[in-house]
């Protein structure tokens, strides 16, 4: 439950710099039901379940946790090195299939062409995905496709891979890693008020340090940070997640006058709203929660 009186405390107050949150146009009964884990039976959030072969091509996620699957149900499964990561030759494979938003082959592999999983981030993301979603495990030094993991390879299984990747994705696996372990689990623990203030709030091109003073309800350790920490963490753990979803379109500008300054943008995009529908109410007034 977000403190009574929380929008006039100082320090909230000096970290929003006059930003008006998202969240407080929603009653509370929305804002409580929202924190809510996602269960089947629906909710304040529901996620479509009938993606075609197109939507699907446009989630990174889905797309090449297909080509892992399709890899891993192909003779004995994917070689294993002793400490559980994928061989280095199932990663050179895996790096030749994959597509992925924002991940330049050339630039990430230039200091060898031998590489172990997690150096490929995409690969390690999208398999752990995948192994907690129940699609493949480990056996016998073998990553192997399960029972499950064949059903999604074709329709109508494979319609609902997109929800089932993504609520293992944003509500499942810790994604603190991608934050460098700041502020623990902030702001993922508030994923689905997040996605709502989104569907509200990014509708044009918005900066990450905007979007997130419009979408997360901060913490003391944000508010007491010396950098803008807070960004740092809904950026890594939450708008580039949502981006290679396909939930979020991204763009980059060149900073004038610096040689490596860029800005980052991002808004929803059009499979935002095909994918995600909400069940909430707003306040009666248009009075803000104080």
């Amino acid at each position: 439950m977000v403190a009574p009186g929380m929008l006039q405390n100082p320090s909230v107050r000096n970290w929003l710099g006059g930003i008006v949150p998202a969240w407080t146009l929603l009653d509370q009964a929305s804002l409580d039901a929202l924190r809510i884990p996602l269960t089947p039976r629906g909710g304040a959030i529901r996620l479509a379940v009938d993606f075609s072969a197109e939507e699907i091509g446009q989630s990174a996620v889905a797309r090449n946790a297909l080509v892992l699957l399709h890899s891993a149900s192909a003779g004995h499964g994917l070689k294993l090195t002793a400490t559980g990561n994928l061989l280095r030759s199932v990663v050179a494979e895996m790096r030749d299939l994959f597509t992925w938003p924002g991940f330049d082959k050339t630039e990430g592999f230039r200091l060898g062409k031998v590489i172990n999983e997690p150096d490929f981030p995409p690969l390690h993301f999208v398999r752990h995905v995948v192994e907690t979603a129940g699609l493949v495990r480990k056996r016998k030094g073998y990553l192997k496709i399960t029972s499950d993991g064949r059903q999604v390879l074709e329709d109508p299984a494979r319609q609902a891979l997109q929800p089932l990747l993504f609520h293992i994705a944003m509500w499942t696996v810790d994604l603190s890693y991608f934050g460098r372990g700041l502020h623990g689990d902030w702001p993922q623990h508030d994923i689905g008020v997040l996605l709502w203030s989104l569907s509200v709030a990014a509708n044009d091109w918005e900066s990450p340090e905007r979007l997130t003073r419009l979408c997360a309800i901060p913490i003391d350790g944000v508010l007491e940070a010396q950098w803008d920490t807070g960004t740092m963490a809904m950026h890594a753990r939450i708008l580039r997640p949502l981006w290679w979803f396909g939930l979020l379109e991204y763009r980059r500008e060149e900073i004038p006058g610096q040689r490596f300054g860029t800005s980052h943008f991002y808004r929803k995009s059009p499979l935002f709203d095909r994918f995600l529908s909400f069940n909430v109410r707003l306040e009666p007034t248009t009075a803000h929660r104080h």
